[in-house]
């Protein structure tokens, strides 16, 4: 495969992955989490690195 035939395949991949997520995803920015909770006093979670030690 050439590098062109490569770049085109990856693009239409990642063109048809975003199509796919966006015809499937429930989209509410109401209830969406801040993109940045800088100073926001919302706790993170979700992951094993935000869990706190008891």
């Amino acid at each position: 495969m050439t590098r062109r035939v490569t770049a085109a395949l990856a693009a239409a991949f990642l063109l048809a992955l975003a199509v796919f997520d966006t015809a499937t995803a429930e989209l509410d920015p109401y209830r969406a989490p801040p993109a940045l909770a800088l100073g926001s006093g919302l706790a993170s979670g979700g992951a094993h690195c935000s869990a706190l030690p008891r």
